[in-house]
This record gives structure tokens, C-alpha cells and sequence, in this order.
């Protein structure tokens, strides 16, 4: 900027200095110097022409003054025209950058769905489909993996209610987080290399969450595996979208979502077979336990696993790389898709006709320090902070006038979708749970005013109450209790020995001269209670899997049964999402969730719940599908993972909300629930018609 004022003062110099230029002449001054200047007398047509110019003509003739570095005069007064402040200066530049960047970028986009259609689909675009699907496998079993361990996990770490609702909703925190971030960073950084670094966050922190036995720790792991595999889902779609054509694309990231219902299948099928087998462990003293639980959780970080190593053989989008200007390597992936898509349909002879691609105007400047001019982690810092704003301004950039209808309309969606999916999702098991434990109560036992003395007890006692009992000089030994509830009773010189208990209490009662030996009644289950001459010893430490039944077998079906449900869905949506358009898709879908939801009203046993569950899933997943597509052909490549990023943030927050809001209305009303989801999918439904169709438009 400072070159270009100095230059602009240079020529007002020489043109104002004393006004001598006139069409060539200099008036008032003749330099001694032996040329002839030109005068008043007319010159010669045969003398002024020179062999030089012979042949020319007059347009084409080079102005004299150029030789010598002097302006032409009609050049300085379009200077002078085009002045301007500074600041405006620069900002007029930016513009013109930015309207040619994106002149040049609706050039690339015409010419790379060209050579898009030139690669042909085939054997590259499913190697890739396979590697990307397992990681949007490991997105569904993560979400999953904490309702299948808690039932187990709460007594394995003491648990109290509080603490359980938070490990629900961790995992959907840290895919917020995630979803933003690493969705952000993928239109800087690439595609790939943030994949592998979710990927690589995730299996690492699942994998450590396996072993570590404090429940702030768990939580901690489980919060960072969260955010890992909550970047991925952004970043997968972005991926995949740029190696598939405007006529493949709707189709094949249709077919690519079923890989979300094969991790709840795959979660659900590694919990009804591993959790319950309670032996399935090893235990190093007595403070450091492995139990099965903790073996699934090891078991569900495997897909994760296996895409992170697929992966490392897969090529950066080739779409990513002319965006940033890297031309050369963006020919050399796409020749790459050709060459093996043409030796898998037996034609290996054809050539990869393309030899230029268009790259956008380069307008963002990345700041290096030199290595001479600071420290390695002030070059860090300035790397970090430098791409931090770059996202912001991405961010940002979502909400500008192009963009910013589309973006609230789409975030509107997403959150009503996210709210009612996952808070039925989660609505359906508790109520499912909620209707066998009133079964279980009825079934329950009444003794009262039993008398028992000098009586051994070594069996278990399940869902009783003993009322004003009275029970002198019995023993208590090796026996675990289920449910059982004392009140109002006398235990009198008893004897209690290796008793385990899982919601058992001890009401109004009084107990005289009783000992208790390696137990885990502990003093909270004894409620204004007497305790008189009795002794504890060698009370049992933490919490401890007693029961197997308490892993509920039903609910592991309930999700099986879930997840597979919305395969027809996923093969519909997939046959017809370019046939019929996204938006129709996404209204469809919600609308018909809707009137799935008021068939709720008539759950009143655990079959009907599973039964409209199954509905309601299948006639959602469409919904999901289309909203996925529509999300990544709606933004061009610099901004796609980040809009993305924030969208599926914004649904997972949707999901938090859902969680909360649907499991408080458990047990005491049904109608608060199926309207709130039934209006949201409603008003997101009608919302979704009002967006532009893009199935006929090339990927920006």
C-alpha cells in the first residue's frame, strides 16, 4: 500500500512540476542535449517516418515517454480518478480478490464435476466408502455405549442418580465440542488430517476409559472420546461429498448413513453378549477390578480402530487441495481415482485427459515467524492463533447475507430434529424400564408378624416387604437380598455374614446385641432404626455387581431392535433422494414422525412401546439422510466442514435438551413428551420446504 502511494505522489510530482508535459512536447525547456524536441513547424510525413515503425499502425504505435519511464498523461488522470483513502483503498482491493476468488471458484466447480464424471465411480469411491463408514460406525456405537455400561457401571463406581445423568450427557458435550472444532479446522487444516486426528482421540481416550476405575476420571475420558468422534461426522460427509458426482452424490451419502445404524446394531449386539457374562474380567487385589462391562467398552473402540488404520492409505480430497492452490497434488489423486477405477472395469488403457485444473485466487496469508526471528513456541502460538481466527471467520462467514437464512433455517431444523430423535430415543428405554418395575412391584411379597428363631438363611431374598417381624438368634450367612424391605421388625442376638444387598432397607426397626461381618449394609440403609450392644466389622468396600439380572436384557433388544429398524428407511431414502429432491425427503419424513408420535398415546405395554419405537425410528431416518446431503451441497469446500461443524454441534445440544427434558417426565405424564416432539417435527418439517432444492447443483 505504502509502494503504491509513493508511486502515485511520484507521478503527481512529474506531472505537476511546472506543467511542461504536453502531448509529448516539453514547453519551456530544450535540454542540450542534441535531439530534436519538435516545434511549432510541421514536421515532414516522409522524414518523421521511421524504419522502426514502418507498417504500423497508429493504435499499435508505442508511446515515447514510456522508454524513458514517464507516464502517459491519459494514465495519470485515471490515477487521480481512482484515488481514495487508504483504508477504502484496501478494502476495494479485498473485494476485487474475493469476487475473483469466487469467479475463479464457480469455474472450478463446473470443471471438477467434469473430471469427476471422467473418474467414473467405482472401485476407489467404495475402498473409500468402506474406510469412512467405519468411522461414522464408531459415531453410532459411541452414542450407545454409555446407556448399555451404566445399569453395571453404577454399582461398579457407586453411582448416585446426579452422577448417572452426567455420564449420559457427557458424551453429547464433548460432541458439541467436537463437531465445531474439528469441523472448523477441516477446511484449514484438510479433510484427512483431522479425521485422523478425531479418530485417533477418540480411540485413544475410549481405550483408557476402559481401565480407569474413579468415576471423574471415566467421566474426563469419556468427555475427550466424546469430542473426538464428535468431529468426525462433519468431516466424513465433507470427505466423501468431494469424490462423487452431482448425480451419485444424494444416493451413495445415503447409502454411507446406514453405517450409523450398523454401530447401534453392532453396540447393541457386543452388550447382549458381553455385559451380562459378569466373569469376563480379572481383578487385582481388591481396589483395581475388570469387569465385563468394561470389556465392552473395549470391544466398541474397535471400529474406530480399524477406520484410523484404513485411513493412513486413503489420499487428501483432491477438492480441499485446489482450494488452497495446491494443483499439482490435487492432479495427482484425481489421475489416481481415474487410473483405478479404469483397471477395475478392465479398462486400463484409458488416459486422464485433464492437464490444467483451475485453483481460486489465493486471498488469506498464513504468518510465519522465521526461525531467526523467535522461539519455536512463539511460531506455534503464532500458527495456532493465526487458524483459530481463520475458523472464526468461517464462522462468521455462515451468517453473512449469502448465507445467513439458510444457515437459521437449517440450525432450526437440525435442533427440532435432534430434540424429539434423541429424547424419544432415550424416552422409549426409561418408559420400557418404568413399565417393568410397576410389573415388578405388583409381583411383590407381604410377611407379616413372622416369628423366626434359630434359623439359618443362606438363600436369597427378592422383592419382599417384612412387616412387625420378630427374628431371635438367627443367622444371615452367605445370602444376598434383592428388593427387600424390613419395617417395624426386631432382630434380636442375630448373626449377619457376607450379605450383599441391592436396594434393601431397614425401617422403624430395632436390633439388639447383632453382629455384622463383611457386609454391605451400610448406615444409610438403616432408617430410624435402634441399633443397641450391635457390631460391624470388615464392612464390604465400593460397590459391587451382584445381581446379573440387573443387566436388563430387554433393553438391549430394545435398541437392537431400534437401530435395525431404520434399515428400510435408510434404502428408501438412499433409492429416492434423487429422484424426489432433499427437501421433500426431509418434510416427508418429519411430518410422518409426527403422526408416529400421537401413536404413543396408545403404548401401554413394553411390545406396543417397542413397536412404535421401531416406527418412529424408520420413519425418521430419512429425515437424517437428506438432512446430511443438503448440509454439505448448501456450502462451498472452505466453509462446508465448518458449517457442518456448527449444525451438528447445534444438534447435539438439541440432544442434550432432549435428554433432559423427556427423562424428567418419566412415570408421571406421557403427554408432555409425545407434543413437545410431535410439534417440533412438525414446525421443522414445514421450516425444511422453505429450503432451496440442490440436487441439481454442482459442489461449490
Amino acid at each position: 500500500q505504502g509502494g503504491r502511494e509513493a508511486n502515485q505522489v511520484a507521478d503527481d510530482y512529474r506531472y505537476q512540476d511546472g506543467n511542461r508535459y504536453q502531448d509529448g512536447n516539453y514547453e519551456g525547456y530544450a535540454p542540450n542535449d542534441g535531439y530534436y524536441r519538435g516545434g511549432d513547424e510541421p514536421a515532414n510525413e516522409e522524414d518523421a517516418q521511421s524504419d522502426v515503425t514502418e507498417g504500423h499502425d497508429e493504435d499499435d504505435e508505442v508511446y515515447e515517454g514510456e522508454y524513458q519511464g514517464i507516464p502517459h498523461p491519459d494514465d495519470i488522470k485515471e490515477k487521480q480518478k481512482k484515488r481514495a483513502p487508504a483504508m477504502a483503498d484496501e478494502y476495494r482491493d479485498r473485494a476485487d480478490l474475493m469476487a475473483e476468488r469466487m469467479e475463479d471458484e464457480e469455474q472450478l466447480a463446473h470443471q471438477y464435476e467434469n473430471i469427476i464424471e471422467e473418474c467414473g465411480h467405482g472401485r476407489f469411491q467404495w475402498t473409500l466408502f468402506f474406510v469412512l463408514g467405519l468411522a461414522l460406525m464408531a459415531d453410532g456405537v459411541e452414542v450407545f455405549v454409555v446407556g448399555f455400561v451404566l445399569p453395571s457401571a453404577e454399582k461398579d463406581m457407586c453411582l448416585s442418580s446426579s452422577n448417572k445423568g452426567m455420564l449420559g450427557l457427557i458424551v453429547y458435550l464433548g460432541m458439541m465440542v467436537g463437531a465445531v472444532m474439528l469441523g472448523g479446522l477441516a477446511d484449514k487444516l484438510g479433510r484427512k488430517q483431522c479425521l485422523i486426528i478425531s479418530l485417533a482421540i477418540n480411540a485413544a481416550f475410549a481405550f483408557l476409559s476402559s481401565f480407569v476405575q474413579g468415576y471423574g476420571f471415566f467421566l474426563f475420558c469419556r468427555l475427550i472420546s466424546g469430542l473426538g468422534i464428535g468431529g468426525s461426522l462433519p468431516i466424513v460427509f465433507a470427505y466423501f461429498s468431494e469424490f462423487l458426482s452431482r448425480e451419485k452424490r444424494g444416493e451413495h451419502l445415503s447409502w454411507l448413513c446406514m453405517f450409523w445404524m450398523i454401530g447401534g446394531i453392532f453396540a447393541s449386539a457386543m452388550a447382549w453378549s458381553i455385559i451380562p457374562h459378569y466373569g469376563w474380567g480379572f481383578s487385582m487385589g481388591t481396589k483395581y477390578h475388570f469387569h465385563s462391562w468394561r470389556v465392552f467398552v473395549l470391544v466398541c473402540s474397535l471400529p474406530c480402530i480399524a477406520s484410523l488404520v484404513a485411513l493412513k492409505f486413503m489420499p487428501e480430497s483432491p477438492r480441499f487441495l485446489l482450494e488452497i492452490g495446491k494443483h499439482d497434488e490435487a492432479w495427482m489423486i484425481l489421475k489416481q481415482v481415474h487410473d483405478t477405477n479404469m483397471r477395475a472395469k478392465g479398462e486400463p488403457e484409458r488416459v486422464f485427459t485433464v492437464s490444467y485444473i483451475k485453483t481460486p485466487k489465493q486471498v488469506d496469508e498464513f504468518i510465519e515467524i522465521q526461525s531467526s526471528t523467535g522461539t519455536w513456541y512463539q511460531r506455534w502460538l503464532v500458527r495456532i492463533t493465526t487458524t483459530f481466527k481463520q475458523v472464526w471467520d468461517n464462522v462468521l462467514y455462515c451468517l453473512t447475507a449469502q448465507y445467513r437464512m439458510n444457515t437459521l433455517m437449517l440450525a432450526v431444523v437440525w435442533f427440532t430434529m435432534a430434540l424429539s430423535y434423541y429424547g424419544l430415543i432415550v424416552w422409549f428405554p426409561d418408559m420400557i424400564r418404568y413399565l417393568q418395575e410397576e410389573a415388578y412391584e405388583s409381583r411383590v411379597k407381604i410377611f407379616d408378624e413372622e416369628e423366626v428363631s434359630h434359623f439359618t438363611f443362606n438363600f436369597t431374598l427378592e422383592n419382599q416387604i417384612h412387616r412387625n417381624g420378630e427374628y431371635r438368634n438367627d443367622k444371615f450367612i452367605g445370602m444376598k437380598f434383592k428388593e427387600v424391605r424390613f419395617e417395624d421388625s426386631l432382630f434380636e442376638d442375630c448373626y449377619f455374614e457376607d450379605v450383599t444387598s441391592s436396594e434393601t432397607f431397614f425401617e422403624n426397626c430395632t436390633i439388639i446385641s447383632t453382629v455384622f461381618y463383611n457386609t454391605d449394609l451400610y448406615e444409610h440403609k438403616f432408617i430410624n432404626c435402634r441399633l443397641i450392644n450391635s457390631t460391624f466389622l470388615k464392612e464390604k468396600e465400593g460397590c459391587h455387581l451382584d445381581f446379573e439380572e440387573d443387566n436388563d436384557f430387554l433393553i438391549y433388544l430394545v435398541s437392537f431392535l431400534g437401530s435395525l429398524s431404520v434399515l428400510p428407511g435408510n434404502i428408501i431414502s438412499a433409492l429416492l433422494m434423487d429422484k424426489i429432491g432433499r427437501i421433500k425427503m426431509i418434510g416427508g419424513s418429519m411430518l410422518v414422525s409426527a403422526v408416529c408420535c400421537f401413536f404413543l398415546f396408545f403404548g401401554n405395554s413394553e411390545s406396543a412401546m417397542i413397536g412404535w419405537q421401531c416406527l418412529f425410528c424408520g420413519a425418521s431416518i430419512a429425515a437424517w439422510n437428506a438432512l446430511d446431503v443438503i448440509t454439505v451441497e448448501l456450502y462451498p469446500t472452505d466453509k462446508r466442514a465448518t458449517a457442518f461443524g456448527i449444525l451438528n454441534g447445534l444438534c447435539k445440544f438439541g440432544a442434550i435438551l432432549g435428554n433432559s427434558i423427556f427423562a424428567s417426565f418419566v412415570g408421571i405424564t406421557k403427554v408432555v413428551p409425545i407434543l413437545l416432539a410431535s410439534s417440533a417435527l412438525v414446525g421443522g418439517g414445514l421450516l425444511a420446504l422453505r429450503l432451496p432444492e440442490t440436487r441439481e447443483q454442482v459442489l461449490m
